[in-house]
């Protein structure tokens, strides 16, 4: 696909001769990038191996500029991502894509965008804010989801949030990375080292490098909340198993005294004259009900029950 920056993107085709009447846009794959390279007249020596694409970045060449995107999947960031690269310099930009999502994100553009003062500089800010356009939004979500689990665990469910909020927590990891690199990138471009951008149109890039930053501070925010809600879980784990404990503890120290009575006359030695005192049995029983009971009172004024 190949299209001019005019007041949207026209579809046009890939002229013969190299002369282009407006900046342009081009999608490619990765076979038509190596078949067409030529054409684009960029000076670009590398080839570009998608399967390599493992970050978000741009580098500075001689007369151009290149890079690789590599965009979490906002639905599963930690699962997977797509893919693709770009070369530009003052006359457009190519992408070299094999996934559709160029194709997908252009098809946004035209739809949504129509430019009084179009030019490349404002159709990659379009690009840009395009791959960050609902992440505000999930951001927001996964708020709600951490206040919620918090809430719950203060009240005391008994459902174990570990594992969901464990996954949020690395979902926002690999998203605090991403928005690392999409600073390092529109930092990159701001620089303008090659002027292939017009002066008064490097603040697109600031803007962009703005809104992202936001991102950052709000994705580092959430993972913090969520250590913070994991450790709340633990130490509630921790004060219901004290509690148990504690139980277990006052219940032990109140039959403590009552097995030394049993072991006591369990013993059956043939001169216990309270073996054969008729009251013996009775009195064993309210002595030990009297422990039990000043027991109880004993620990209630601790508050330990």
């Amino acid at each position: 696909m190949f299209y001019y920056i005019k007041n949207t993107l026209e579809n046009a085709k890939l002229p013969a001769d190299k002369k282009y009447p407006a900046q342009f846009v081009a999608v490619l794959t990765s076979a038509e990038w190596q078949e067409q390279r030529e054409r684009f007249d960029m000076g670009i020596e590398m080839d570009i191996d998608l399967s390599a694409v493992h970050s978000t970045k741009a580098e500075v060449n001689y007369d151009s500029l290149t890079g690789t995107f590599s965009v979490p999947d906002r639905s599963d960031p930690s699962e997977s991502c797509t893919n693709f690269a770009f070369a530009l310099d003052e006359k457009g930009i190519v992408f070299i894509d094999d996934s559709g999502m160029v194709n997908s994100i252009i098809g946004n553009i035209i739809r949504s965008k129509k430019w009084a003062l179009p030019s490349l500089e404002r159709f990659i800010y379009d690009f840009l804010e395009q791959i960050v356009t609902n992440d505000q939004v999930m951001l927001e979500e996964l708020d709600k989801e951490l206040d919620t689990i918090e809430s719950s665990i203060l009240e005391g469910n008994e459902a174990d949030p570990s594992l969901r909020v464990s996954r949020i927590r690395s979902d926002l990891r690999d998203l605090r990375v991403h928005y690392e690199q999409l600073l390092d990138l529109s930092q990159e471009l701001e620089e303008n080292e090659n002027n292939f951008f017009q002066k008064e149109n490097v603040r697109y890039f600031h803007l962009f490098n703005q809104r992202v930053s936001r991102l950052h501070d709000i994705t580092s925010s959430l993972r913090e909340y969520s250590i913070q809600i994991r450790d709340l879980y633990q130490s509630r784990l921790d004060i219901k198993q004290n509690r148990i404990m504690t139980v277990l503890t006052v219940i032990t120290s109140i039959f403590m005294p009552l097995t030394l009575i049993a072991g006591w006359y369990g013993m059956n030695f043939k001169y216990m004259p309270e073996l054969e005192y008729r009251m013996a049995y009775p009195i064993v029983i309210i002595i030990s009900v009297l422990i039990v009971l000043l027991s109880l009172v004993f620990f209630k004024k601790k508050k330990w029950l």
